[in-house]
């Protein structure tokens, strides 16, 4: 394989068209035999591929050029995520803009050349998938607990977390599924899983998506202060799947289908 037609295989599995923002091909590459694969790959992990005999390097999250300082655009899928839960796309564009502000600003001051150069001067192909992975897991994950509970109405939280745990990477995770708002015999009502969206929308974009009749989040991480926003609204609940275990499992599907074809990969650096 070569490094693009590996981005074409993620796109095709998450459903896009086009390389999203927050994705890309930092150093390409031919004839790929043997990958070394994490969530977050350095200079350091650049160095150990070379070492273990690895002839290209994938990170999962961004660290180099525009998939890092772009980051912030592919932000803008979560407003079709809220028009699928019945929020109007206008207040869906309102209350993700502060959100996706910050994070513009954020990544405005991160050195976007550190592994990338690294990558460039041992000249090892390198790239990053991020939302492509995110949306595999999201549909996945949401899928599964349609199947369990659909025609459920008075499913608990206890029993969406102990469902989510059948799930191998959240049951082999020391930080798994756990409830951070709402309590085991809470009813959890409509579920929304939101795992791809660059990163957290927010507190408005919750309350969003309560207001339109949601009533349970299940989500990778979620800031303290979202959290306690959500717990003063006492209009929704959040389950928080764990982060690594999360991207683990869209990141394991396309692991798989890579394997197929015949290329070796190394897993490290959380995926499980």
């Amino acid at each position: 394989m070569n490094t693009k037609e590996i981005m074409d295989l993620a796109l095709e599995l998450a459903g896009l068209k086009d390389i999203p923002a927050d994705s890309g091909i930092i150093v390409e590459g031919e004839n790929i035999k043997k990958i070394l694969f994490g969530i977050d790959m350095d200079t350091s992990e650049i160095l150990l591929a070379k070492d273990l005999g690895a002839d290209c390097v994938i990170s999962h999250h961004p660290t180099s050029g525009r998939p890092l300082i772009d980051f912030h655009e592919v932000m803008e899928v979560q407003i079709d995520k809220m028009v699928e839960f019945g929020i109007t796309i206008n207040k869906a564009q309102k209350v993700l803009k502060k959100r996706m502000g910050k994070v513009k600003r954020g990544m405005h001051v991160k050195n976007y050349d550190r592994v990338g150069s690294a990558a460039k001067l041992i000249n090892i192909p390198y790239l990053n998938i991020h939302i492509p992975a995110d949306i595999i897991t999201e549909n996945y994950v949401q899928d599964f607990l349609n199947e369990k509970f659909n025609d459920k109405p008075k499913t608990k939280l206890g029993e969406v977390a102990c469902a989510l745990r059948e799930i191998n990477e959240y049951s082999e995770a020391i930080a798994g599924p756990a409830i951070w708002v709402g309590s085991e015999n809470d009813y959890a009502g409509k579920i929304a899983v939101l795992m791809a969206g660059g990163t957290n929308g927010g507190a408005d974009v919750f309350k969003a998506y309560f207001e339109a009749g949601v009533g349970t989040i299940i989500c990778m991480h979620v800031p303290e202060d979202v959290k306690e926003a959500v717990e003063k609204q006492n209009i929704g609940n959040i389950i928080v799947a764990g982060h690594i275990a999360s991207d683990a499992i869209g990141l394991n599907i396309l692991i798989k289908e890579i394997e197929k074809r015949g290329v070796e990969v190394t897993k490290m650096f959380g995926i499980i």
